[in-house]
């Protein structure tokens, strides 16, 4: 069955292509290899370049005068601390290029066709799973059932069947989902599409959990849709991902942008205002020369099964020892067994909650903080692509840099001692480049402003210009803010892995109630007590350095006002009631959306 053209016109088939060695194409045929290289070959120019340039201008101005161990130490800082941001820098750049810069449609879009015009009929069956660990079962199930009747509505609904996977072991949360998935079943004339499942163990954590579905159910369906407790997809999004897997045989994983749900958390909807505008150049970006070795997110993805369970297995990788992070090892192994992994870099309608204070986000990212760090051992595993090696070492980049700026903060105070004796010290070549790094921490945000501002209607789904305006620089603000609190806390995680402290995983707080001035005390001290340090110190060496400083050492101050603050209902319910930082989904909710807010 002739699937059509590709991007350079090269031909696609079911299934009966050339090995991969010989191929012009890539497995699915989606991008010609040399365009592909072509594309890597430039961004790797790019992002080494700005690197050493940066390294070497920060090397050279802070050596001015002679080195001494403290200048060389944040040159180290820099060094290790800036390939996250360059990488974002060139990311969003190329993604609003391809957005808005020429008159080609993005790669993506050219291969699939627009997403969503297709209306062949379906062939396959997919499972559509929701992995749960002592969550809420009444407010994620829900998630699950408002997915069924939004596929029901549409005419393909008869080729998904719903399964719940849980690994709870608390006995009030088991009876209650035991309880919930007997109700549904009760209610709905298809129960025997809906089955519910409980593990003894929580061998494997949740990849374990879902290996356990494949292997006992992989046989009977060609694909599954992970889900987390607190997805959400709409029928007509899910079942336009199921069809381009089925037009392309040769996607082992594929998945939409995830955006935030609507919340009444002032830090989730900053949180996910944030995002929604700076992940959409950057992921269109990085899908442009990532192509098919992209990244997973471990959910709302669709995945092949056979090839899952043939080739993604993660026991023994790290001798005994448990993946934490699965999603992108998984990722990686599936485009070492010959199959693409792509992100379809468009917002389609695929949700999830973001966290709604900023302790439960620092408890989040400290879990992948640990998991990442694993990946270090499986960089050089054997077979693997050299993109879905650079996969493995970005996810640890996106941490290892982190407590380099915090060393870099803790030694300015040292550095401007020793710059004080040197008379021809540069200081606005200092400052031009502190403005730099700030531009390109920004980078994805501000281009994600541009794209928003240049496409037709765009700031009216968020708003209107007022509204935007407000909530976009309210937002820069908050990222500052955020970004400075959390180095203390992951610097600190990563001094207590070197320990050998492990982090516990339990279930996620997806719903916020405020934070207490003395939660929020005990929890960020450490910040408080590092900034007030620091500020004593630049305050005797130089007030004009500390008001330099601000936006990247603000956060130390005033971190336990910023958490009580934007996790207040009050300041919530404010920003509700006047669409500060609103998504497009607080003022048009599809269906699915405006069915969670009845429930809630």
């Amino acid at each position: 069955m002739t699937l059509g053209a590709g991007p350079d016109g090269l031909s696609k088939s079911d299934g009966m292509t050339m090995p991969e060695d010989q191929s012009l194409t890539t497995p699915a045929g989606l991008d010609a290899r040399a365009t592909l290289a072509r594309r890597r070959y430039v961004v790797l120019f790019l992002n080494i370049a700005t690197w050493l340039l940066v390294v070497l201008v920060t090397a050279t101005l802070l050596s001015r005068g002679g080195w001494t161990i403290s200048a060389a130490a944040m040159v180290l800082c820099v060094a290790l601390g800036v390939p996250w941001p360059i990488v974002g820098f060139w990311n969003a750049l190329i993604g609003l290029w391809q957005l808005h810069g020429t008159r080609m449609r993005s790669v993506e879009r050219a291969a699939y066709g627009a997403f969503g015009e297709d209306r062949s009929p379906l062939t396959v069956n997919t499972a559509i799973l929701m992995t749960l660990r002592n969550e809420d079962p009444a407010r994620a199930l829900p998630r699950l059932k408002i997915m069924k009747d939004s596929l029901d509505r549409a005419s393909e609904g008869t080729r998904f069947s719903y399964f719940i996977l849980s690994d709870s072991d608390r006995a009030e949360i088991v009876q209650q989902e035991e309880a919930c998935v007997a109700a549904w079943k009760d209610a709905d004339p298809d129960r025997s599409r809906i089955v519910y499942r409980r593990r003894i163990d929580n061998k494997g954590f949740k990849a374990g959990n879902l290996r356990d579905f494949a292997e006992r159910w992989g046989s009977d369906y060609e694909l599954m849709l992970a889900l987390d407790a607190d997805s959400l997809m709409t029928g007509p999004t899910i079942v336009d991902l199921v069809r381009i897997m089925q037009r392309y045989p040769r996607i082992g994983i594929l998945q939409s942008l995830v955006v935030g749900t609507p919340s009444s958390s002032a830090f989730a909807r900053l949180f996910q205002f944030g995002m929604r505008l700076g992940m959409r150049t950057y992921t269109m970006g990085q899908a442009w020369w990532v192509g098919d070795c992209g990244p997973f997110w471990g959910h709302n993805a669709v995945i092949r099964i056979k090839p899952y369970v043939e080739h993604c297995a993660l026991d023994g990788l790290l001798g005994d020892k448990q993946i934490l992070s699965h999603d992108q090892v998984e990722a990686v192994l599936m485009r070492r067994a010959g199959y693409e992994v792509r992100v379809l870099p468009v917002e389609t309608g695929s949700y999830e909650d973001n966290p709604p204070d900023i302790l439960e986000f620092m408890r989040r990212d400290a879990r992948w903080c640990q998991g990442n760090l694993q990946y270090f051992r499986l960089i050089g595993l054997k077979g693997l692509k050299f993109v879905s090696r650079f996969q493995l070492l970005w996810a640890i980049l996106m941490f290892l840099g982190v407590p380099a700026w915090t060393l870099f903060a803790a030694l300015l105070p040292i550095v401007l001692l020793h710059a004080q004796n040197v008379a021809d010290f540069p200081w606005h070549e200092i400052e031009m480049l502190y403005g730099v790094l700030l531009v390109m921490h920004l980078a994805p945000k501000l281009a994600g402003i541009a794209d928003a501002v240049m496409t037709t209607g765009e700031v009216r789904r968020f708003g209107g210009g007022l509204r935007f305006t407000l909530s976009a620089v309210t937002e820069i603000v908050f990222f500052f803010f955020l970004a400075t609190i959390t180095t203390i806390r992951t610097s600190i995680v990563m001094i207590a892995l070197v320990l050998g402290k492990s982090i516990t995983w339990n279930a996620q707080r997806r719903d916020g109630a405020g934070l207490s001035w003395k939660t929020a005390c005990e929890a960020l001290w450490p910040q408080l007590l590092f900034g007030l340090s620091l500020y004593a110190s630049l305050a005797i060496s130089s007030p004009a350095l500390l008001l330099w400083s601000l936006p990247m050492t603000a956060g130390y101050l005033l971190a336990i006002p910023f958490a009580v603050v934007t996790a207040s209902p009050d300041v919530g319910r404010l920003f509700r009631r006047y669409g500060i930082a609103g998504i497009p989904e607080d003022f048009a909710p599809p269906p699915e959306i405006r069915s969670i807010e009845a429930r809630q």
